[in-house]
């Protein structure tokens, strides 16, 4: 679990933006109902600017990573939604539709693509290993709201069980 003001956050759980005052923020992450810090980091934030902030790698060598994120709202009919790949042993991936044409290609732990314009709708998808059609992981079926601006990233191990498993979540940013 992780706190931020005072509320436990649990794995994979995120909270809303909230705001912060431009330059370098230190960051504390600790272990929740201790004073153990499992990350201490100094974020060089911009001004005006939105992040997403991930906490990555496995639990002795976890860190932050720092995503900015574009908030520009979609056109008419579209939502906007990123991929970032957040599995440390997984390989490359590519995100694609069940079946069809990849949407995201080849990325590693560690890379977000940009935010990418879709017609809304509901997309069923998979993860598939870079360049191949061969599935990694079949993801629950999507809706994406017209206006809506979205974030999946996929997370755990893969010989990782419970919450730790293999998986992705989908984060609504706006």
């Amino acid at each position: 679990m992780l706190k931020l003001n005072s509320s436990a956050i649990t794995y994979p759980s995120s909270t809303p933006y909230i705001t912060v005052a431009s330059g370098n923020r230190n960051v504390k992450v600790n272990v929740a109902g201790t004073s153990t810090t499992v990350i201490n980091a100094t974020l060089p934030l911009g001004v005006n600017k939105n992040y997403s902030v991930f906490a990555i790698e496995p639990v002795a060598s976890i860190s932050a990573l720092v995503v900015e994120d574009n908030l520009t709202a979609p056109a008419a009919g579209k939502a906007h939604v990123r991929f970032i790949h957040l599995s440390p042993d997984a390989p490359a991936v590519d995100v694609a539709l069940d079946g069809g044409a990849v949407v995201f290609g080849d990325y590693t732990f560690k890379e977000a693509s940009a935010f990418t314009p879709l017609d809304a709708g509901t997309y069923d998808l998979e993860v598939r290993v870079a360049g191949t059609t061969n599935v990694a992981l079949d993801l629950d079926p999507i809706t994406l709201t017209a206006g809506k601006i979205y974030t999946v990233y996929a997370k755990g191990f893969l010989a990782g069980s419970g919450p730790q498993a293999l998986g992705a979540e989908i984060i609504v940013n706006k």
